[in-house]
């Protein structure tokens, strides 16, 4: 089984945006020490509780100060922008670091409709055309628009000795197609939409187009999960998460707040119903069980590679999480 890390970069009650960016690099390198495969990115806007507003910009900082791990975005949100300018931004990346670049695309209109008009400069951009801007954005990688587009002629620069690989990322059936008819990697979003997940994946692998990048399907899954020694520290660790999504869905906060701050006690019967639906996305508790239930999604949805995620606020039981679930699941494979 592969780990790998996805990280929004969530700024901690008392923190500030920096400390939430230097945090990242910190567990970028920390996890690169322990094996993990590769570290992604978000991309949010206007919201006070993530940090990851330009993941092109901290993808590089994480290449500078790592040295093997695969680095990318989870993912830029290509509606909003043009696929000639991703392809030279991750072609760029790629010429200084070779082989170690992700492009994880998104379908999100990255936040409220006022978001992502200023997102897009006040033009009207649908998200339906999605599924053209990704054939653009990989023909603008591989150079080989076809004579006739419109584009014809122009070539994204630099040239880069390798190509980045690109994922898509999906929570349903659509955006598997998305995947599917480029042909690139798969990337489930299990941590929001977990309840679609055999049928995505097993859309994407029936429908899948060979490319110049693959010749075959690739998935890979992204889970919200905490892991303690103990079950009840990993569950008081968690209280940090369940709050933080709670706020999320609401609208309000976004900042990750302290366990011992959350009054569980006032939330309403409909809140503690949101947080209990929400534990569906999450794996929580000691290492052995945290590595057990992602064997059994492994074996369950033919899935070799996860992304974990864990929002919670104290950053050194963070970096404590990753360190017990990787060697839980190293021991698991021996």
């Amino acid at each position: 089984m592969i780990l790998s890390v996805l990280d929004q970069s969530p700024i901690s009650d008392g923190g500030s945006p920096g400390d939430a960016l230097a945090q990242t690099t910190e567990l970028a390198q920390f996890t690169e020490s322990l094996g993990y495969h590769r570290y992604w990115v978000a991309e949010h806007h206007n919201t006070n509780g993530l940090a990851s507003a330009a993941p092109e910009v901290i993808i590089n900082t994480i290449l500078s100060k790592t040295t093997n791990i695969k680095v990318g975005s989870g993912g830029v949100l290509l509606p909003q922008y043009s696929p000639l300018k991703v392809a030279e931004v991750f072609r760029t990346l790629e010429v200084f670091y070779p082989g170690r670049v992700d492009l994880g695309l998104g379908r999100s209109p990255g936040g409220g409709q006022k978001t992502r008009a200023a997102l897009t400069d006040g033009v009207n951009k649908p998200l339906s055309s999605f599924q053209r801007q990704l054939k653009e954005l990989q023909h603008f990688l591989y150079d080989d628009l076809p004579k006739g587009h419109d584009y014809y002629g122009v070539k994204a620069k630099p040239a880069s000795p390798t190509i980045p690989d690109m994922w898509v990322l999906g929570l349903s059936e659509r955006g598997a197609r998305h995947a599917a008819k480029q042909g690139t990697g798969f990337t489930f979003g299990y941590f929001i939409s977990p309840d679609a997940v055999e049928e995505a994946l097993q859309t994407y692998r029936d429908k899948f187009d060979p490319s110049l990048q693959l010749s075959e399907p690739s998935v890979n899954m992204c889970v919200f999960a905490v892991c303690a020694d103990t079950e009840e520290e990993a569950e008081y660790l968690a209280r940090s998460q369940d709050m933080w999504l709670l706020q999320v869905e609401k609208g309000l906060d976004t900042k990750v707040y302290a366990p011992d701050e959350i009054d569980f006690d006032n939330l309403t019967g409909e809140e503690i119903d949101k947080i209990q639906k929400n534990r569906k996305r999450t794996i929580i508790g000691t290492p052995e069980k945290v590595a057990r239930k992602l064997q059994k999604l492994s074996e369950s949805y033919q899935v070799d590679e996860f992304l974990l995620i864990t929002n919670i606020y104290d950053f050194e039981k963070k970096k404590a999480s990753y360190q017990k679930i990787k060697t839980a699941v190293d021991h698991l494979h021996r």
